[in-house]
Parts: C-alpha cells; sequence; structure tokens
C-alpha cells in the first residue's frame, strides 16, 4: 500500500472532488450569481483550469474541532472541545497565499497547505478545489484540524544520565489568534530559569512577526526581540528582519561527561538586514541578501572558581551579502519522521551562501572574512526510497588561517518497507578548526549516542552513525497519543585532542529499544522518545544501562 502523494502541479480531475462542502455550504455557494456549477464529469484538469485562466472564487475555511464526529464522543471528549477556542477563520485567512479573483495555480493551494501544516496549533491541514463553475471561477475548500494548545503542567525529561525538569504554562494559538504565550521554569544540568514569551507570527493580520523574550536565569538573564518579514512563500519578493538580545549566561566545559570549568559570559546581539527576489522560476526561488550583524563576546571570572582560564574579549561586526536558491520540489507523505500526521519533505536543492568582512572600522576587535554556507539536496530514489543530504559550514578567515570553524555533512535515508515500517539511517560528522574558548565540540547521549552520558566525548572532530527500525501503529490511546516504536544502534567517535577535555577514548556503540509517543491532539508538536540504551563497549565509570526520556520534533 503506498500512503503517500506527491504534490504536482497536473492532478488529477479527481482531485478536484476531494472533500466536498457539506449541504448547507451547497446550497448557499449555489446562491451566489455566476455559480452554477458544472456536471461533476465536465471538471477539467489544472492543467486545464489554469490553461483557460480561470480564477478562485469563494473561499470556505472549515475548521474542526479537537475530537472530531462530536455526537458519538464521551462526555469528557465534548467537554474539551466546549474549552477550546477554536481558531478564527480570520487567523486562517490572513495565512492564504491566494485571493478570491486570483488566479488559479494548483501550485500555490499546495504551498498554502504546507505553511497551515507547519503551524503547531493545526493537527492537519488541505486545501481542495471543491467545484468549477460556468464563469471559470473555481470554489476552494480549506480545511484544518484544531488541536489543543493551553499546556499547563510538569514534565520530566532524562537523558545522558542529567535530568530535566519543566513547569510551563502555554499557549501556542492564544484566544484562537494564533499568538504565542508562554511561561515557563527549568531545572537542568546548565542552570535552572524562568522564561517568559511572546511571539505574535502576522503582527496585525500582516507577514510581519513579533517575537519578544525574557530570562532570568540561575546564572544570568536574557533579553531578546525580533522583528521580521520572511520570505513567507516561495514568490514572496522582498524580506526584512531586526533582531537584538542581551544575554549573561555562564559557559561550562565539559570532559568524560562532568563539567570541569566554568565561567561568565555577557553576549550582545544585533542583526538586520533582509533581501529581494524576483519570485519563482522554472520551479527555483533566487533570493539576494544583506545585512550588517553585531556580537560582543565579554568573558570573566566566577567568583568561586578564581583559577579558570578565562578568553579574551571579543566583538565581530560586520556588513554581508549572499544568495539563497531553493527548489521547488515537495512530497507530502506520513510515517517517516512523525506518527499518522502529514509530513512535508523537501526533495528538492537548496543553497544559502553568505560572505562578510569584520574590520575595525565597524567596531570589531579583528579584521576577518566571514564565510557562512548551507546546501541541501534530497532525492527520491524510487520503491519509496529518499535520500538527504546537507553540508553546512561556517567560520572565519584571520591572518590567513581559519578560525572558529566548523565543517558539518550529513545524509539521512528512508526506506519504507510497509505502510507501518521504516527502515531510517543517518550518518552526520564535523569538522573544526581553531573554535573559540568557548566552544566545544562534543558527542554524548544528549546528541546522538543515546547509551552514554551527556558530552561525553571532546576532540576536533567526530561522526556519528544511526540504524534505526521503525514502527508505526494505529493505536490512538484514548485518542490522545500516535503510539510508535523503534529498534536502534548509534556508533561515533571524536578524533583530535580538545584543548580542556581529556583524549577521545575511541569508538562507541550501543543498542537500545525505544516507545514514540506523538502528540495527536495538542499544539507541542514533537515526539516523546522513551528509550533504553545500552552501551555496548562501556568504560566501568557509566551505567551499563542508560534510560533517556525527551521531546524531540521527529521519530
Amino acid at each position: 500500500m503506498r500512503c503517500f502523494t506527491r504534490v504536482a502541479v497536473t492532478t488529477a480531475a479527481s482531485t478536484l472532488l476531494a472533500a466536498p462542502l457539506a449541504h448547507g455550504a451547497d446550497a448557499m455557494v449555489a446562491m451566489l450569481p455566476g455559480r452554477t456549477a458544472l456536471d461533476q464529469s465536465q471538471l477539467p484538469s489544472d492543467a486545464e483550469l489554469e490553461k483557460r485562466g480561470a480564477s478562485i472564487g469563494h473561499i470556505d475555511i472549515r475548521i474542526d474541532d479537537v475530537f472530531e464526529d462530536t455526537q458519538s464522543l464521551s462526555a469528557p471528549y465534548r467537554m474539551v472541545n466546549g474549552l477550546h477556542i477554536s481558531t478564527h477563520s480570520e487567523t486562517v485567512r490572513q495565512q492564504l497565499l491566494f485571493r478570491s479573483g486570483e488566479p488559479y495555480h494548483r501550485r500555490v493551494l499546495d504551498e498554502t497547505a504546507r505553511l497551515l501544516r507547519h503551524q503547531r496549533y493545526f493537527n492537519e491541514a488541505s486545501v481542495n478545489v471543491v467545484r468549477y463553475n460556468e464563469d471559470n471561477t473555481v470554489d476552494v475548500e480549506v480545511r484544518v484540524h484544531d488541536v489543543w494548545t493551553l499546556s499547563p503542567g510538569f514534565s520530566f525529561g532524562r537523558k545522558g544520565g542529567e535530568n530535566k525538569t519543566r513547569l510551563e504554562f502555554e499557549d501556542t494559538n492564544f484566544l484562537g489568534l494564533g499568538k504565542q504565550i508562554s511561561a515557563e521554569r527549568t531545572n537542568d544540568v546548565d542552570r535552572t530559569a524562568w522564561r517568559l514569551t511572546y511571539v505574535d507570527p502576522h503582527l496585525f493580520g500582516s507577514w510581519w512577526s513579533l517575537s519578544t523574550a525574557y530570562s532570568s536565569m540561575s546564572d544570568g538573564e536574557e533579553q531578546a526581540i525580533g522583528l521580521s518579514r520572511p520570505f513567507y512563500a516561495l514568490d514572496s519578493r522582498w524580506s526584512a528582519n531586526l533582531n537584538a538580545s542581551d544575554v549573561d549566561s555562564a559557559i561550562s566545559r565539559y570532559s568524560l561527561g562532568k563539567r570541569i570549568a566554568r565561567y561568565d559570559m555577557q553576549e550582545r546581539q544585533f542583526d538586520v538586514g533582509g533581501g529581494i527576489s524576483s519570485g519563482l522560476h522554472d520551479g527555483w526561488t533566487v533570493r539576494y541578501l544583506g545585512g550588517f550583524r553585531y556580537d560582543a563576546r565579554a568573558f570573566a571570572t566566577r567568583l568561586n572558581e578564581p583559577n579558570v582560564a578565562i578568553p579574551d574579549d571579543r566583538t565581530v561586526a560586520y556588513p554581508w551579502v549572499g544568495i539563497e536558491m531553493l527548489q521547488d520540489n515537495y512530497l507530502s507523505t506520513r510515517n517517516l519522521d512523525q506518527i499518522g500526521r502529514t509530513e512535508d519533505l523537501h526533495l528538492g536543492r537548496s543553497a544559502r551562501l553568505e560572505a562578510g568582512f569584520a574590520s575595525t572600522a565597524f567596531g570589531s576587535t579583528r579584521d576577518a572574512l566571514i564565510l557562512n554556507g548551507v546546501l541541501q539536496a534530497g532525492d527520491d530514489l524510487g520503491h519509496e526510497r529518499y535520500l538527504i543530504n546537507g553540508l553546512g559550514w561556517r567560520g572565519r578567515l584571520e591572518d590567513g588561517s581559519l578560525r572558529d570553524a566548523v565543517l558539518d555533512a550529513s545524509s539521512r535515508f528512508y526506506l519504507r518497507q510497509s505502510e507501518r515500517r521504516v527502515f531510517f539511517a543517518s550518518i552526520s560528522g564535523s569538522i573544526t578548526s581553531h573554535l573559540d574558548p568557548e566552544n566545544q565540540l562534543l558527542l554524548g547521549g544528549d546528541n546522538g549516542l543515546r547509551g552514554y552520558p551527556l558530552r561525553y566525548q571532546a576532540g576536533k572532530a567526530n561522526a556519528l552513525l544511526t540504524l534505526e527500525e521503525r514502527f508505526y501503529s494505529s493505536w490512538q490511546p484514548l485518542k490522545l497519543f500516535n503510539v510508535g516504536a523503534a529498534v536502534f544502534f548509534d556508533t561515533g567517535r571524536a578524533w583530535g585532542q580538545d584543548e580542556y577535555a581529556a583524549a577521545p577514548a575511541g569508538w562507541l556503540s550501543d543498542v537500545g529499544v525505544g516507545l514514540r509517543l506523538g502528540s495527536a491532539r495538542s499544539g507541542l508538536g514533537n515526539v516523546l522518545h522513551i528509550d533504553l540504551a545500552m552501551p555496548l563497549n562501556r568504560p566501568g565509570d557509566i551505567d551499563s544501562l542508560q534510560l533517556l526520556i525527551e521531546t524531540k520534533k521527529s521519530f
């Protein structure tokens, strides 16, 4: 059974009949002038509609409640639906990439559906043509499925032998307006912190986004604000952003999973920029970018650790220019990185390249050429096999040598064996050159080597291989969770001597099993991982079995 559909410009005429409107909506539309629907056998294909120059007619927005089929539900589910504040139609409408009277393009409807599915307060979203009218217009149904977005409560996580707790109050769809507010208290191996956040992704109904955050931490505080208008669609023509942050915190150095030193860092960042584009042409978008960045870091010893060596203060300020290219090639599928949800897999090519020059004339403490870049290529290998490769780099060229330079490479491979089983493999690696002293390249239970303590190995380069057999069930306990499982094997190591840590211990491997719980009705949008991992070549100072409990964005 094939459980995916490819997004394409030429969709069969039968797609135009998908998800018909309710009888009441049919009657309403039929009463509109020029809205006499043609016989279904006369419905043209998407390509024919675009050739005829059809335009968008009536747009019907349907918002499904948290729990469907209210009549057959028991009282607790009906009560949840009653307490839930549904997303307002206008909140959905302001995210549409099309309006009534505009030319019809199937690609724009597909992209709108992807944008809506990206929102944490929707479980599913679809955009379909439901009627072709005699006046050469098409009526469109936008259908979204709400989830419960108010999340007060307590959460617990464990990975790498360390615990993390969180007490939070969060609403990712405040009053049904699509705005996010949160207040949380976290306690982990690094710090205890209170954090307040507010995000308005559509300021005054526009494509401008406002975000603010304030944190009071056991080792300092954070203040951040951002105002931006992103390239919200493939055919967007311009973007702009202004971001500023002020963070005081402690920096830790690790060796064999244990903290060996700590000192204070004061970081001030400012970023202003934007870009222009001619839009989407022949399946590609090209964007020309530019801006100015300022990053000042000051270091100091802590009162209880006066003998720790600290870095020199550093400021890097520079104008930069860049280019971004993105290919329009997406696949809609299910049961890859999520459980029971529609996923949009990018199988095209993309690139983002930036170059800047830091100079004392701009306030820098040194002159440097700044080079940043990200490349990605996805491929459909046929027979439901997918390969996604990525390459990224950042760094400064100072006095003829690379400083704080990192080269990352990764590959992910998916092989669907059945509707409910997928084999997954990933390999990743990093190479560094003269990292700034506050940065370490670490490998451990917190970033993929699940059978070992967090931040266990440090070095100048590392590699990690993960193999997983994934299982996706149709079981949904209490209609709240989508359930999956995994059997996994990890192996990795670090190379090179970190200046502050023990020498790498060679290859480390683990095997394990895990339970996966995907949030079916909440706005968390995460997958809860409960893993038991057994190190295969463990030193005597670590446990023979590691328990990991954490939430991730994917399976």
